[in-house]
């Protein structure tokens, strides 16, 4: 049976101190998604840093609309508003920031060195342990500029088993580990990773692309299968400047992955 480690708001305000978040975190028992509901809240004017966090999501949901498991007082599941000043064309941005903090923060507080698939997934021993979801409303205006992103982060800790359709593509970090890892310290670290990540977004758009280009064995190099123009393989070659992955196609072209989905190609 997987630990159930509460968490503690109040500790957690006073913790995170000094970032954009210990005024605005709101802790659910239970709720259907966490990005749903924050999205709901920043329609309505919500204001930056607003956090919310569950301990168990009942219909949470992943990139590409896929299903998420969200086993009760087990893993990490939360969103962020964030208002960072970029246009549209630069959102992926967000997702790499926060896949940053998430390895920094899972190396901080576990000791474990965690694989970033572009764009947004956290993977141990070519295993899934977490994920990022970014969804973002636009100014009507002509440059397409960022109204506000909510980010969604979903990570397993303590879980101990998975349902048999995912334990051959999901692990935890108690897994990974060999020991349970407590859920408070984790998002301390990790928020306050996010927190200096966001404030360097919109100043240093290049230092991120080299720094995810460095913490990511997926960006150079790597031999994968793309789904999207038809489906194709070819050897990964880098980022562009918007942080879109770059591949080198077998049919000797480049091309430029605009969707996830990537996947080795053994």
């Amino acid at each position: 049976m997987s630990s159930r480690e509460e968490f503690n708001p109040a500790a957690l305000r006073a913790a995170l101190v000094g970032t954009r978040f210990p005024a605005r975190l709101h802790h659910f028992p239970t709720a259907d998604s966490t990005n749903t509901l924050l999205l709901e809240a920043a329609a309505n004017g919500a204001p930056e840093g607003t956090l919310y966090l569950a301990d168990e999501q009942t219909v949470g949901r992943g990139r590409g609309g896929h299903a998420w498991h969200s086993e009760p007082g087990s893993g990490l599941y939360l969103s962020v508003l964030a208002k960072p000043s970029l246009q549209l064309r630069e959102a992926l941005w967000i997702s790499l920031a926060t896949g940053l903090a998430a390895q920094s923060a899972i190396q901080t507080t576990t000791g474990l060195h965690i694989d970033l698939r572009w764009p947004n997934d956290l993977l141990f021993d070519q295993k899934k342990l977490g994920g990022i979801l970014v969804e973002a409303a636009v100014e009507p205006d002509a440059n397409a500029t960022l109204r506000y992103a909510v980010i969604g982060i979903g990570i397993n800790i303590n879980h101990e088993a998975f349902p048999t359709e995912l334990s051959a593509l999901a692990t935890s970090l108690r897994i990974a580990s060999g020991q349970e890892q407590s859920r408070n310290a984790l998002i301390i670290a990790l928020l306050r990773a996010l927190d200096f990540e966001l404030t360097q977004l919109e100043s240093n758009a290049p230092g991120l692309l080299a720094r995810f280009t460095a913490a990511s064995t997926w960006v150079r190099g790597k031999r994968v299968r793309v789904p999207e123009q038809g489906g194709y393989t070819g050897t990964t070659a880098g980022l562009d400047p918007h942080g879109y992955l770059l591949v080198d196609a077998d049919d000797h072209t480049r091309r430029t992955v605009l969707s996830g989905g990537v996947r080795e190609e053994n």
